[in-house]
């Protein structure tokens, strides 16, 4: 899995494994796209407007915690 934030055109986006040839967009709303193949798996999550989605002006900092082991780490939200 692999998560890029591009923080000047505010955009994030999830990546849960590498996309086939061919993959549909739904729209779910203004703000978030879901990448989904014709098996129906999901292949990332885009969200649009994430500088303020992730609240990056105020946290500056994405956390992601494995809540298995409880380890954890932060990685900062250049602006």
């Amino acid at each position: 899995m692999k998560l890029t934030y591009d923080p000047e055109h505010g955009v994030a986006y999830i990546c849960f494994r590498e996309k086939p040839e061919h993959v549909e967009t739904l729209t779910v709303s203004d703000e978030l796209n879901i990448d989904i193949a014709e098996d129906g798996r999901v292949y990332g999550i885009e969200l649009l407007n994430a500088n303020e989605q992730l609240n990056a002006d105020q946290l500056k900092t994405l956390e992601i915690v494995n809540q298995a082991s409880g380890d954890s780490s932060k990685v900062p939200l250049a602006l």
